[in-house]
């Protein structure tokens, strides 16, 4: 039975890989029915995992750009591996520090650098790293400097509890759905070019990082790109227990109040799972999926009764994944 799907982008033909409960990987052409078993995963199950908030432990998988490499995590847990799918190895082997890791995905992400393709992973609650997919090599290897007092903080120290991420379109930003103390949903943005290529604190302090909104106790919920600048955050609200369905969309390369990326617009009506295609919003709620203008808030179409779980934006499919049955709509 399938548990998970992830969109191989870069191909001819719209291809995913898809985990299997086995941990059976495979190379899956929708369109065709034709698939082939690429690799395996023996990440562990983590029995002694005590839930938070409804959130049940779950495999996550991702797949690079080029389908070359795949990553199978515990969301909400503190374990995953990078695998090869031309050899079938595993590249690296994840691991979080498990500090509050239940509120949060396993904060990963794949991205390119120098024509490397590299992953993006939580090593500590507030620590990413970068490391390259093909060696497991780390990219951002760093010590925070002794303190200036005794009992004082460390120059770079980042009060951020690392959350679900997304890679910008262009492979060029990083998306963060992380949370600070006491809990306040803060998702933040910066850029992946000078993180490995100069600046190893960039994730935490870099010049290029900027806060979109604050939400108390609410993160973990819809967000996307829509293209390499705007991002669409679901949710119109300070609060999660005045929290309306609906969409706000931010510019991430212009600062707005508090510092924080200019909000161009927010709009009432999208639910549920955010998708884009760079033009368009898709919301996937209980009673199906939405289609919006993010310029203007817009409805511009519905599809009844079919709420997909993945979206693969260069193939424009849809795929809604119910108890391993797989059902597909194309844009």
């Amino acid at each position: 039975m399938i548990v998970d799907l992830a969109p191989v982008r870069n191909q001819e033909r719209p291809t995913w890989l898809a985990l299997d409960e086995d941990g059976t990987i495979s190379r899956w052409d929708v369109t065709t029915g034709d698939h082939e078993a690429v690799g395996t995963t023996s990440v562990a199950t983590e029995p002694d995992h005590e839930p938070w908030s409804d959130r049940e432990l779950r495999r996550r998988l991702h797949a690079s750009h080029d389908g070359r490499f795949a990553a199978v995590v515990n969301d909400y847990g503190r374990f995953g591996e990078v695998i090869d799918l031309r050899t079938a190895e595993v590249t690296l082997t994840l691991e979080n520090d498990g500090y509050h890791s239940e509120t949060v995905p396993f904060s990963l992400t794949f991205g390119q650098s120098l024509g490397h393709c590299v992953v993006i992973h939580r090593t500590n609650w507030n620590r990413l790293d970068v490391s390259d997919a093909a060696t497991g090599a780390l990219l951002t290897d760093r010590s925070f400097p002794a303190p200036a007092e005794e009992d004082g903080l460390p120059e770079h120290h980042l009060d951020y509890f690392h959350g679900a991420m997304y890679a910008s379109p262009d492979g060029r930003r990083i998306l963060d759905d992380g949370w600070i103390w006491h809990p306040v949903g803060l998702p933040s943005v910066w850029d992946l070019g000078p993180w490995i290529e100069g600046n190893v604190w960039e994730s935490e302090d870099g010049p290029s990082r900027i806060d979109l909104c604050d939400r108390a106790y609410y993160w973990d919920h819809a967000m996307t790109w829509i293209d390499s600048v705007r991002v669409a955050v679901g949710g119109i609200g300070d609060d999660d227990l005045d929290m309306r369905p609906g969409a706000r969309i931010f510019d991430t390369s212009r600062t707005g109040e508090r510092g924080m990326a200019a909000e161009l617009l927010a709009f009432e009506g999208p639910t549920g799972r955010f998708f884009s295609d760079g033009t368009r919003l898709f919301s996937s709620g209980d009673t199906g999926l939405s289609i919006w203008d993010p310029a203007d808030g817009k409805l511009l179409d519905a599809v009844p009764a079919f709420s997909p779980t993945h979206h693969h934006p260069s193939g424009r499919q849809f795929l809604q994944l119910t108890d391993g049955v797989v059902r597909l709509w194309t844009a």
